[in-house]
């Protein structure tokens, strides 16, 4: 007897992402102690979205073709500048209106200049490369070494005023980068590891969504209520209007700028950081916090259905097409969804 379990997860858009990644984070809400529980590889499985990130990274960059490079940089800085951008323009809005203190009663009440930019400034690296994995093209995964840059609370402090507070970690910057560097000199050395490394990427991604759905609390939306719940779809549809426009004037089908309209799980600790070194911004950070926490949970379930819908609609065979010899296509399962 076989049950199509492949088939159906695959029949929800984006199921290979999206279905563990509910699994995950369901365990985590009701069940938060399942991991230390059971302990050993059970536990590990739990809490080890950066390994298994770490060896995604290598056999995505072993996929990557050298000569195209320049277009990871201009896929890359395009998002980057865009992403930023719409995190200023709404930082410099919000700043005339509410300054550094969070809104203090009515339906609105914890909403701050704070807690919009920190959830529209960083990109979800993770849960982009693991979409354009399944969605798009390699070249399309290593665009996130440069929108890297906006890890952390340095272009938030940026963006709110106050550079200079925080100097960037540039090991951190390397640490991101190297994995995939890694995977690229060994595919690009050697056709045969990059066709070996090549055929873990899809395998990786239920594995991967799942660890990443494990450090999500679903409780966190109940907590901000509504008005979480709208923050997390404004940013998708704020950042992700103008990214599906940028990627398509840089030669992409848009599906990458869809996929990165999403906020990080560290952009939950940007506001006590930000507070920490400017106390303007004590009294917002609190509030805040679980307003960005809501928006990573609520982008990191919209993001990959609204991928997998854009794909469907403009991305069919575009990507296939424009991959450079000896880069696989890994566009295919744009079929299936």
């Amino acid at each position: 007897m076989q049950i199509p379990i492949k088939r159906a997860i695959e029949s929800v858009p984006g199921g290979m992402m999206v279905v563990p990644l509910l699994v995950g984070a369901l365990i985590a809400t009701f069940f938060p102690g399942t991991p230390k529980y059971f302990g050993s590889f059970t536990g590990a499985l739990f809490s080890g979205a950066l390994t298994i990130l770490a060896v995604f990274y290598v056999c995505m960059g072993a996929s990557i073709d050298f000569r195209a490079t320049p277009y990871i940089v201009k896929k890359g800085g395009t998002l980057l500048i865009v992403k930023i951008g719409i995190a200023l323009i709404l930082g410099l809005i919000f700043g005339q209106v509410l300054g550094e203190a969070p809104v203090a009663a009515g339906m609105f009440a914890g909403l701050s200049t704070l807690a919009v930019v920190a959830s529209m400034n960083d990109t979800n690296g993770g849960l982009y490369m693991a979409l354009m994995g399944q969605y798009g093209r390699p070249r399309d995964v290593g665009a996130y070494t440069v929108m890297s840059l906006e890890s952390g609370p340095f272009l938030t402090m940026v963006t709110l005023g106050v550079a200079g507070l925080s100097a960037f970690p540039w090991q951190t910057l390397v640490g991101a980068i190297l994995p995939l560097l890694v995977g690229m000199i060994i595919g690009n050395l050697d056709r045969e590891m990059r066709a070996f490394l090549s055929r873990a990427i899809p395998v990786m991604i239920p594995f991967f969504a799942f660890a990443l759905g494990a450090g999500l609390d679903l409780s966190k939306v109940w907590q901000a209520g509504l008005l979480g719940l709208a923050m997390g779809v404004a940013v998708v549809v704020l950042t992700g209007i103008p990214l599906f426009l940028a990627d398509r004037l840089t030669g992409g089908t848009g599906v990458a700028g869809v996929a990165a309209a999403s906020t990080a799980g560290n952009a939950a600790a940007v506001p006590a950081i930000v507070a920490a070194a400017n106390p303007a911004y004590a009294d917002a950070a609190g509030p805040a916090t679980i307003l960005v926490a809501a928006c990573v949970v609520v982008t990191a379930i919209l993001v990959p259905i609204v991928t997998a819908w854009t794909a469907k609609v403009v991305g069919r065979g575009a990507d296939e097409a424009e991959a450079p010899d000896g880069e696989p296509a890994v566009a295919a399962p744009v079929r299936r969804a």
